[in-house]
């Protein structure tokens, strides 16, 4: 499962992605993607459904789906997406992660708004790129503003542990999105 590289290109890591003018000045950001050997059409549908309670973020689902495992198949009563819908980081979250911009089978972008702030604190990028008729560059980006303490953890500790408990999960959940829109997840 893990054969395939989720390493972002250097043109990947510097170019402009949407949402990036939502944090122009990030304390972080990382960058990672995937190729899809299917077209954007494919993919978008098992973007629209992500979040936990929702169909999972096809990672590991005892961290971030609540032990439920993630849909295997695409869920008809979730592809409607509009900014503001909200795909929960965990279940019961009601805050993370809300749909800020978001072009179909072009790209989401996600973010965290805490409550009583105006601008988002965490920004989720996840862009579809045709490479041609068969294949799909998915590109994800997260960025990150002060002040990021996420689970309280304070922003020094955050800043350190954050990178990696992301790749850790991003790496399983873009070879989770794969699998699925291949058609080769096992049931």
């Amino acid at each position: 499962m893990f054969g395939r590289s989720v390493k972002a290109e250097p043109e990947e890591r510097t170019k402009s992605l949407p949402g990036d003018e939502l944090i122009r000045m990030p304390l972080a950001a990382i960058t990672h993607a995937i190729t899809i050997r299917r077209p954007p059409a494919v993919v978008w549908p098992w973007l629209a459904q992500m979040g936990a309670t929702r169909a999972g973020w096809y990672s590991y689902d005892v961290v971030d789906n609540g032990g439920r495992r993630s849909a295997d198949r695409i869920v008809p009563e979730l592809q409607e997406v509009t900014p503001g819908t909200l795909f929960p980081a965990v279940p019961g979250a009601t805050d993370a992660f809300i749909l800020l911009q978001y072009r179909p089978e072009a790209f989401l972008v996600l973010g965290w708004v805490p409550a009583l702030a105006a601008e988002p604190i965490t920004t989720w990028a996840i862009v579809l790129e045709t490479r041609d008729t068969h294949r799909t560059r998915l590109i994800e980006r997260g960025r990150v503003r002060s002040p990021y303490r996420p689970y309280g953890l304070p922003e020094a500790l955050a800043r350190w542990v954050g990178p990696i408990a992301h790749a850790i999960m991003v790496r399983k959940h873009l070879h989770g999105l794969a699998q699925r829109a291949e058609g080769t997840v096992a049931a």
